[in-house]
């Protein structure tokens, strides 16, 4: 069976860029996949994790080869590196992008690029490089793509071919719309997450304070632990819509300062927080398969997850999916997501039988 490329080139091998060209090279996707940086080291590592079969510093002959393009390079150098590859590009190949920000990128790249199409797939990491991609980083995920009048019909088609070929979820939005809505729910998160970090930082109590940190403030910090650079561009290139959300943001601090001498209305407004907390996996579940999740909690020894997972894979019970979500120096506890109820039922039955605390 052919692959549905020939030539495929990704342009940035990052994380994300990384994981594209292991993703296309493990479900044998292309016959060939060229990356390009220009980081020498960055290109010498991706050949040495197999992530790209050939490698270029330069931008030439070569791209009019390709059937396919990713630009995967920082959000901000999209629009110079479209320009670059635009004269070797060949007027039949597809071009699509992995950037945060579509408005400007899309502006700039369709009527540069032939047969063009804006994507952005909504997975990542706090561990940024080459060296951290992996292809099931994609495996799932919801991989937004944003056309507009100006994208041709083979473009449409190719692109979204190609991320359902990865085992992500195509969601097409027009591209203004899609910033005002990751401003929300990427961009402002990770904003909080470096002025709650700037608070401990300039505390005079700060050693106490990294001390007392619990697991929830790592877990919505999370996000300030990645590619410093990489986060800033992706901010500033989005900084209308995200100016919006923080003002949002402003207005429902104010009004939750005022509910705190209002604990009746304090309680409803939490019990609301948790419901829409609670659906996100229902919102999931319209694009990606259902889950049934089961929390156990588990003693902090070696083995422990080594032993859950062979208990339940002996009783002929699949995990789907699992999660870390607290480590104590006593005890923890896993998130394990099944494909059925009956199954998350049968899974709760073994694991009494073993022994383990399910709250």
């Amino acid at each position: 069976m052919r692959p549905l490329f020939g030539k495929v080139g990704v342009f940035g091998v990052g994380l994300l860029g990384g994981s594209v060209a292991l993703g296309i090279k493990e479900r044998f996707l292309a016959e060939e996949v060229h990356a390009y940086d220009q980081d020498p080291l960055a290109l010498e590592k991706a050949l040495f994790l197999g992530v790209a079969d050939r490698v270029h510093t330069e931008v030439g002959p070569w791209v009019g080869e390709l059937d396919l393009g990713v630009l995967a390079a920082p959000v901000g150098a999209l629009a110079e590196l479209g320009e670059a590859l635009a004269p070797w590009a060949h007027p039949e190949s597809l071009w699509t992008d992995v950037g945060s920000v579509k408005a400007k990128v899309v502006a700039a790249l369709e009527g540069l690029l032939p047969h063009y199409l804006g994507g952005h797939p909504m997975a990542g990491s706090e561990r940024a490089g080459v060296e951290n991609a992996h292809a099931g980083l994609l495996q799932n995920a919801v991989w937004v793509l944003t056309p507009t009048e100006r994208t041709s019909p083979r473009a449409r088609e190719g692109v979204r071919g190609l991320v359902e070929a990865l085992g992500a979820y195509p969601l097409e939005m027009p591209p203004g719309l899609h910033d005002e809505l990751v401003a929300r729910v990427s961009h402002l998160p990770y904003l909080l997450a470096v002025a709650l970090n700037r608070m401990v930082a300039r505390s005079p109590h700060k050693d106490l304070l990294i001390f007392l940190a619990a697991g929830g403030f790592r877990d919505l910090t999370r996000v300030a632990s990645g590619s410093p650079r990489m986060s800033r561009d992706m901010v500033v290139e989005n900084k209308e819509a995200l100016k919006e959300a923080i003002e949002e943001l402003r207005e429902v601090l104010l009004e939750l300062e005022g509910l705190l001498e209002e604990p009746e209305r304090l309680l409803k407004a939490a019990e609301e927080a948790k419901r829409t907390r609670d659906s996100l996996p229902i919102v999931r579940r319209s694009l990606l398969p259902e889950m049934h999740d089961l929390v156990v909690q588990v003693p902090d020894r070696p083995g422990e997850i080594a032993r859950i997972a062979t208990a339940l894979g002996e009783a002929g019970v699949n995990i789907k999916d699992i999660e870390v979500l607290t480590i104590r120096e006593a005890a923890g506890a896993l998130r394990l997501s099944f494909a059925t109820r009956e199954e998350r039922e049968r899974a709760r039955r073994v694991l009494q039988e073993a022994g383990y605390r399910l709250p």
